[in-house]
């Protein structure tokens, strides 16, 4: 699928130049058009209602700032995919960062109780609750090509690199994930 034919409006490159020259009200707009995009994209990425919801606002915030250097080389679409993949990163960063923070204060607290994990979802949830589990450039691919059905030359240029590139994460990613998803089944 061609993501410039998928959801790009011509009028988005227009609005996002003016936007960085200042104009409020095309950035308004910009944001009111694609918020479901973002956060569609954020809940493909974490399977979070929560988390997808501050990922779209956090992007939100970001794009005011990062649209004064947006420089009309891609289409707006592709770069704000690139710039909610980076929002979900942090995100999950930060996440990893309190879980550490929470878990070494339990320790020091003497309160560290069994670690339970309760996992009730359908194939699909577990097939992406599994490539969450990857490395980030495979998890990218694996969401862009799959999650968002983005061709491998598409799903190239949000990542800033070649399709042959992408091409390899996926491979890797779907030997990877054939293994994760076996030793699974075999627990179950």
């Amino acid at each position: 699928m061609n993501l410039s034919t998928r959801i790009d409006d011509p009028a988005d490159n227009t609005l996002a130049v003016r936007a960085s020259d200042g104009d409020r009200a095309a950035f308004a707009l910009l944001v009111e058009r694609h918020y479901d995009f973002i956060h569609r994209v954020a809940w493909k990425w974490c399977r979070d209602r929560s988390a997808a919801e501050d990922i779209a606002q956090n992007v939100c915030l970001r794009l005011g700032f990062a649209i004064r250097n947006w420089r009309n080389e891609s289409a707006f679409t592709t770069w704000l995919y690139r710039l909610t993949i980076n929002a979900a990163h942090d995100h999950a960063r930060a996440a990893a960062r309190d879980r550490r923070k929470s878990v070494a204060w339990s320790v020091h607290a003497g309160a560290l109780g069994e670690a339970t994990e309760a996992y009730d979802a359908s194939d699909s949830d577990h097939v992406w609750a599994a490539v969450r589990g990857l490395p980030v450039k495979q998890r990218d691919a694996m969401l862009l090509v799959y999650g968002e059905e983005l061709s491998h030359a598409d799903a190239a240029a949000v990542m800033g690199c070649a399709e042959s590139t992408v091409s390899y994460h996926l491979h890797t990613a779907r030997k990877r994930l054939k293994s994760l998803l076996g030793e699974a089944g075999d627990e179950r």
